[in-house]
């Protein structure tokens, strides 16, 4: 998991909420205080001389807890065998991550390895900050990850970092809650979701609702566009053209994704204003889509009460269609200005690539440290021996975790174009207008593909 942690104590595997509106004043301001080290390294850059090592910087959100501690281990590993070439860790908190990068950027101080938000990629490649991937290392993301995880870590069919954290989108729902409502498993088309949302919507007496049947929220960008593109991409539709200069939200799957969701929020299945991360786990939200890493979470919090909960895939507007459904991630990348972009990249390749046999099985040290926090990388085969080994906090032989697993093969990775942040967030405010009634479903389509189009026109 590659989190912000969320201030309700849940984690947030994506919260990119305002981020790249953060001012350059308080982000040069806060560095000194934000910036956390962890992992053994010299105590400044050498020149490789003997006794004069190397020391690369790796600047993430890696700031605390679980995710400091997981980082440690492989650096440290790394320092104590290598003799030449030494890391040193920095981290910030996400929500200042995408500005610190641009502000280093912009003063020299770029740090030598940097861990984005694959949706920044393109922000970050036409600001010139990235490198592209060495043709060598090229070969070996594409050959060893998802084709979500390669296209989340690559711009305009170039590859530019080793993918990390990758989170597919499924159906949590409530067994229980289900079953009271006289219904023996998951909808598998977005019929039936209806159907299944209104049947297991509860009301008091006096009209309130004590059970959403389907849990759309404003919570935070993620959870409010990541639900509403996933179901889009189940639709067959996109967000940004392929060729990332205009949005293709207003269509026809734009417009039956928005007609759903209005619909139940019209008819009171769905109440927006509900935090679903609260809800969910106390048995008041019926189903709610959301990405891998929260099995973890609701594990934890739930204890015993976890048994009611099941994980399917997305259903689909149809019976018989094509799945698809959302990948978000983050990747590991060399920055333009870094003096030792081989010795770099070789790093990368150790941490990423190369296998161990930690934990009882064989996979990479990126895919151990994911696990061990209770997520996923791009790496199939890695999650799969791991988590059949028991390694991490999401368990052994947990079938909530398969649906996710499952849908490396086919999820669809997050527009990554320049301007993808803005549209991102401009997105959001047209769907919770929808949601609170201030625009209809064609207005909200009309405002989107006219703000998005401006937005992405600009960015390029």
């Amino acid at each position: 998991m590659t989190p912000a942690r969320r201030t309700d104590g849940l984690s947030a595997r994506q919260s990119p909420n305002g981020t790249a509106r953060v001012s350059r004043r308080h982000v040069v301001l806060g560095l000194p205080s934000a910036l956390l080290a962890s992992g053994c390294a010299a105590p400044h850059r050498g020149t490789g001389r003997p006794g004069d090592p190397i020391v690369l910087t790796l600047l993430s959100h890696y700031a605390s807890g679980e995710l400091k501690e997981a980082l440690r281990g492989p650096v440290d590993e790394w320092n104590a065998t290598h003799d030449r070439v030494k890391v040193r860790t920095k981290a910030v908190e996400f929500t200042d991550l995408l500005t610190t990068f641009m502000v280093r950027q912009a003063a020299g101080q770029g740090a030598d390895i940097l861990h984005p938000y694959c949706l920044w990629n393109g922000q970050l490649v036409r600001a010139g900050v990235l490198r592209p991937a060495p043709a060598e290392h090229a070969e070996e993301i594409r050959r060893g990850y998802s084709a979500a995880a390669v296209g989340a870590a690559s711009v305009g069919g170039r590859v530019y970092g080793y993918p990390t954290e990758v989170q597919t989108y499924a159906l949590y729902y409530n067994k229980r809650l289900l079953r009271e409502a006289g219904l023996d498993g998951p909808p598998r088309t977005w019929r039936e979701l209806e159907d299944t949302a209104y049947r297991t919507t509860r009301r008091d007496r006096y009209g309130n609702t004590l059970v959403q049947g389907f849990g759309l929220s404003t919570y935070d960008d993620s959870t409010t566009v990541g639900q509403t593109l996933a179901l889009l991409n189940a639709a067959g539709g996109t967000f940004v053209s392929a060729d990332g200069r205009s949005t293709a939200i207003d269509s026809p799957a734009g417009r039956a994704v928005l007609g759903l969701e209005h619909r139940l929020v019209a008819m009171g299945a769905s109440s927006p204003g509900v935090n679903v991360y609260r809800a969910f786990p106390s048995g008041q939200v019926a189903m709610v889509i959301s990405a891998g890493w929260w099995t973890g979470s609701l594990k934890t919090l739930m204890g015993k009460d976890y048994r009611d909960v099941g994980v399917a895939p997305l259903p689909l507007p149809e019976t018989g269609g094509a799945r698809a459904t959302l990948c978000t991630g983050f990747m590991l990348g060399v920055n333009t200005a870094s003096a030792h972009p081989r010795e770099a990249w070789e790093f990368l390749r150790w941490l990423n690539a190369e296998k161990t046999g930690a934990k009882g099985a064989v996979a990479t040290r990126m895919s151990a440290l994911q696990v061990s926090v209770g997520s996923l990388t791009g790496r199939a085969d890695d999650m799969r021996r791991l988590l059949g080994a028991g390694g991490g906090n999401s368990g052994a032989g947990d079938p909530n975790l398969r649906p996710f697993l499952d849908a490396l093969a086919y999820a669809v990775p997050e527009p990554n174009v320049p301007g993808a942040q803005q549209a991102k967030s401009l997105l959001r405010k047209n769907i919770e207008a929808l949601w609170t009634g201030q625009r209809s479903v064609e207005e909200a389509l009309r405002v989107t593909r006219r703000q998005v189009d401006q937005e992405v026109a600009r960015s390029w």
